[in-house]
């Protein structure tokens, strides 16, 4: 079946016992046994849920994976793989990964004896030279947060794997519509099922995806071990909003194309990032490995620092607000939010900085809120 007919209809067949078409919601914790040790599959929601199966099943066929694993959210899912690694073990991380990652991997990570370098993994040479006999692990994102680099993850994937790295792909941008990473040669998919597949601004919730029936067992000991996973409604939550994120994608894509296109040509726009702009330099590589270039835009302000914390402030559509991904525009200055825990390392990014989530609506509405805000400085 094809990715459309998959994300409405795998793991949401219609309820047996009453026909319903949408499945219900198990709101229950535990699961009656019919003599110790025989049950139906399920016995205790930390460990299995039949709601969050259902989602689990969904996402990894749209990844194309042989397993998957819900996390109560992006950072949990993130942990889980982390504990792949041992003391000692070192990682190669982008220069402009998300805030919240690097915070993980040098705050959390880095104090219990996981080394960590930040590459610019656009330069493949980066990656050899910063290449370590003890380096373990290889974290892609792509595009990146917030500079929407694109990294080659075909040819990353197949340095590391000849240094006998695994290799994760945060394909929280892209989403598995866009982007299909383990084809591409990821060992591991991660998510923030937040952003683009809720879609709708109301759950908070993580994935992770694999091929390997290993590393897939040890990241549920960890799934169950410590916990962090998602209730049966924030699952349902999110498996509702998968059902139309071909649909989203499709207008979130060509609402970017137009708000980027605009913004080349404002005069208090500095430099406008966006991989579907034919000036991007990841341009040609995600025409390769991506459907379509994505609804997330940045651009600097002209006049700077001060001049970008006023242009956030006076738009009307776009909600001056944190997150993305859904079905509403937000616009937000990374400096001082989703990146201020990175204000003092190498992934500091700069204070001229404004990032769009750019969402569904009318893109005439988008570009005139734009307009006015950029216009009125």
């Amino acid at each position: 079946m094809e990715f459309e007919t998959r994300a409405i209809h795998e793991g949401s067949e219609p309820d047996p016992a009453t026909g319903a078409i949408v499945p219900p919601i198990h709101q229950s914790s535990t699961y009656v046994q019919s003599a110790v040790g025989e049950h139906k599959g399920f016995e205790y929601s930390r460990t299995g849920n039949p709601t969050r199966s259902a989602l689990e099943r969904c996402l990894a066929s749209l990844e194309g994976a042989a397993h998957g694993l819900a996390f109560a959210s992006g950072m949990a899912a993130e942990d889980a793989i982390l504990r792949l690694l041992s003391p000692g073990d070192h990682i190669l991380i982008p220069n402009d990964a998300y805030g919240g990652t690097y915070r993980l991997v040098a705050r959390v990570y880095s104090p219990a004896g996981l080394a960590f370098t930040p590459v610019d993994m656009t330069e493949a040479a980066a990656c050899t030279d910063a290449w370590r006999e003890e380096t373990k692990l290889v974290w892609i994102e792509t595009p990146t947060n917030p500079l929407l680099r694109v990294i080659d993850i075909e040819a990353v994937a197949a340095l590391a794997h000849e240094r006998g790295a695994i290799v994760v792909v945060d394909n929280t941008f892209a989403t598995p519509y866009l982007q299909q990473p383990l084809q591409l040669g990821a060992d591991i998919v991660v998510h923030s099922t937040t952003k683009y597949l809720g879609g709708h601004s109301d759950v908070v919730g993580g994935f992770a995806a694999t091929n390997d029936a290993g590393v897939a067992e040890r990241i549920a000991f960890v799934q169950n071990a410590a916990g962090a996973v998602p209730g049966p409604f924030d699952c349902w939550l999110v498996s509702r909003g998968v059902k139309t994120l071909a649909l989203r994608m499709d207008r979130h894509c060509s609402n970017a194309r137009a708000v980027a296109e605009m913004l080349t040509e404002h005069g208090a726009v500095g430099r406008v990032y966006y991989p579907g702009l034919d000036g991007h330099p990841g341009h040609e590589v995600a025409k390769r490995q991506m459907r379509d270039f994505g609804g997330m835009v940045s651009f600097t302000a002209a006049g700077g620092e001060h001049v970008a914390l006023e242009l956030v402030a006076r738009t009307k559509v776009f909600a001056l607000g944190e997150s993305l991904g859904a079905v509403e525009s937000l616009i937000e200055h990374p400096a001082r939010m989703t990146h201020a825990s990175v204000a003092d390392s190498p992934l500091a990014v700069d204070p001229a900085l404004v990032r769009l989530s750019v969402g569904l609506e009318h893109v005439d509405d988008l570009l005139a809120d734009l307009a006015q805000a950029l216009d009125a400085g």
